[in-house]
């Protein structure tokens, strides 16, 4: 079974969850060629599509990362390491 997460854009098509960054935000990529990041908020008005920088994604991906370790929760952290190391190096 599969974790992965697809959005539809109108313009960029689908948009593929690279994380949850925190309640109601989550990051997202354009699936094939990787260079532009979304940050997707939900609300009950619906949901908003931001677009921002790759190395505002990064800061974001870090910035999560350091949360989880310093909330000692070692397996989502090991999982999301490998997504920023595979997604930004």
């Amino acid at each position: 079974m599969s974790n992965e997460t697809y959005l539809n854009h109108p313009t960029f098509g689908l948009l593929y969850r690279v994380c949850v960054l925190e309640e109601h935000k989550e990051l997202y990529t354009t699936l094939y060629a990787q260079r532009l990041f979304f940050l997707v908020t939900t609300s009950v008005a619906g949901l908003t599509c931001e677009p921002i920088s790759r190395s505002d994604s990064r800061l974001l991906v870090e910035n999560r990362l350091r949360m989880l370790r310093r909330a000692g929760q070692t397996e989502e952290y090991d999982k999301l390491m490998k997504i920023h190391q595979r997604t930004f190096q």
